[in-house]
């Protein structure tokens, strides 16, 4: 399944709920997964952006669902990214140095 980093930033709003419901953090990871998408890892950040979560989804159709939909609560702004792992980014390059012979 097709990996994604999506870095997100709390507006004041979502400041004020995970202040008032420290594990509304979890909760959010669990409406994800009924989205059709898991968080694999979630990081706590300090600077421009406040939380790094990997997650994986079926496609991109289906991370976009996920970020519009989280964005669109109004408590955080979300930047999606596809990812790969670096054991199938070496393959790829691999495969294009045969192809370029």
């Amino acid at each position: 399944m097709p990996y994604y980093v999506m870095l997100t930033r709390l507006t004041s709003e979502g400041r004020k709920t995970l202040m008032n419901n420290p594990k509304r953090a979890q909760e959010v990871n669990k409406e994800v997964e009924s989205m059709g998408a898991k968080v694999i890892a979630q990081y706590s950040l300090l600077g421009p952006y406040d939380f790094l979560n990997i997650m994986e989804a079926p496609s991109n159709e289906a991370i976009a669902r996920v970020a519009s939909e989280l964005g669109s609560r109004g408590t955080l702004e979300p930047l999606t990214m596809a990812a790969m792992t670096m054991q199938d980014y070496v393959r790829e390059l691999e495969t294009a140095k045969i192809i370029r012979k």
